[in-house]
């Protein structure tokens, strides 16, 4: 005979943060980095830099 079980309470979660829609949830930007005074042709070349809508956390900010 078995005897039943009392059922555990399901485990309570943070909601998880929104992703920043600017960088994706990474933190960080990339911008072509642009050559010349006048035209600013773009080059190949890419660099990366701290995304200002989230401050580099990667989370959408509430407003």
């Amino acid at each position: 005979m078995t005897v039943p079980t009392a059922k555990k309470p399901a485990a309570r979660r943070k909601p998880r943060p929104k992703p920043c829609p600017d960088c994706n949830g990474t933190g960080e930007i990339t911008e072509t980095v642009r050559v010349g005074a006048r035209k600013g042709r773009a080059t190949d070349n890419r660099q990366t830099g701290l995304c200002l809508t989230c401050w580099g956390s990667g989370e959408a900010t509430t407003d």
